[in-house]
């Protein structure tokens, strides 16, 4: 089984990597990266050989195309912006598809590849990460074992670092972009677009973490499952997040950041050169992030010392009788999940336990 990770020397990437790397089902890992300096660490670290390292550049279409061939199965764990160019190449490639999320407008867009993917013969996992992936399968564990769904609640739950730790938890694109861009929420049955950083109350998780407060925040599940349950009956469905698992000091200053214009993405002239803002805000934000070597390494808590919690609460009815399932997956590491369940999607996509073409979080319980 050859599984190639795109963009494998990066934040989630190397998670995945890591985790393909030590199934005894996989036989070969390609990190598939521009920065072959970074891959090349990633690789070090981790101390598998089977891991190859190959330099990837999404610009050139032909050779990546190329560099897919061979693979069984393509893990996406790039900035989810080029999630569209990856599938097309997939689908050119004949190689299986699974990613870490479109952020909303880019998943909507990913599922109008179903027909083509169908007829390729090829299949596609979408928003297979920590989150979306597990509250998709938290909902349809309690979507099994209900008659009617009303309401689907997730509520991404991290233990706040220091207020002065200014690092951002993941990508820096995506953290901007969810910062700045309005979260849609499906709201009595209609999708509905709020300001960021609103819709804040207090929710309690398992101890060590306690009472949080949480906030909207855009993302895909509210894209997928509402139109996956929509024969149940699904009125309501919002996501919620704790400053993306960053000090609120980080959060605010960024605010204020975009609140000037810097996250535009429209070209400025800046002494005769033409600069995005945004561009430039992500360029220097780009150096407050975790170290891949930091992300690789043991957690340091143990269980019951949890960091990260994720939590979907699903609202319905069985057999006339009103019913909450309340469904959490903890960890004592916030990045495992996001680079482990696509890992776990890949390996089902190889081994032809998955052959759904296009879909989302139609995959067996059991992860």
């Amino acid at each position: 089984m050859r599984i190639i990770v795109l963009g494998g020397a990066g934040k989630m990437g190397c998670i995945s990597v890591q985790s393909l790397a030590l199934d005894d089902r996989v036989d070969e890992v390609i990190i598939a990266d521009i920065n072959t300096e970074q891959a090349q660490i990633v690789a070090d670290y981790i101390d598998s050989p089977k891991i190859k390292i190959q330099k990837v550049d999404l610009n050139d279409e032909e050779n990546f195309v190329k560099s897919l061939e061979g693979s069984d199965v393509c893990l996406n764990a790039t900035v989810y912006y080029t999630n569209l160019a990856v599938m097309e190449a997939c689908l050119k490639a004949g190689v299986h598809y699974t990613d870490m999320g479109g952020l909303f407008y880019g998943t909507r867009e990913q599922l109008k590849l179903h027909d083509r993917f169908v007829a390729g013969g090829v299949s596609a996992v979408l928003c297979m990460g920590s989150a979306p992936g597990v509250p998709n399968i938290q909902t349809r564990y309690a979507a099994e074992r209900l008659d009617t769904i009303q309401s689907i609640k997730i509520y991404d739950g991290i233990k706040p670092p220091a207020p002065d730790d200014l690092r951002f938890s993941y990508a820096v694109p995506t953290i901007v972009d969810e910062l700045t861009v309005e979260p849609m929420v499906f709201e009595n049955g209609e999708f509905v677009a709020k300001p960021p950083l609103s819709g804040f109350e207090d929710y309690w998780f398992e101890p060590p973490l306690g009472m949080i407060p949480m906030h909207l925040s855009l993302h895909s599940e509210v894209a997928t499952l509402p139109v996956t349950f929509k024969e149940m009956g699904v009125k309501d469905c919002f996501f919620k997040i704790n400053y993306w698992g960053m000090a609120q000091k980080t959060v605010e200053k960024v605010r204020v950041l975009a609140d000037f214009g810097f996250d535009s993405k429209e070209p400025i002239e800046v002494n005769g050169n033409l600069i995005a803002p945004r561009d430039l805000m992500i360029s220097l934000l780009s150096g407050y992030v975790h170290s891949v070597t930091d992300l690789l390494a043991p957690p340091a808590a143990k269980p019951p010392d949890w960091t990260k919690e994720i939590v979907t609460e699903i609202r319905g009815t069985k057999d006339g009788q009103e019913i909450t399932y309340r469904l959490g997956t903890l960890t004592c590491k916030g990045a495992l999940p996001t680079g482990l369940a696509p890992a776990i999607a890949a390996i089902w996509l190889a081994e032809g336990r998955v052959v759904l073409a296009c879909t989302h979080q139609k995959l067996p319980l059991t992860l």
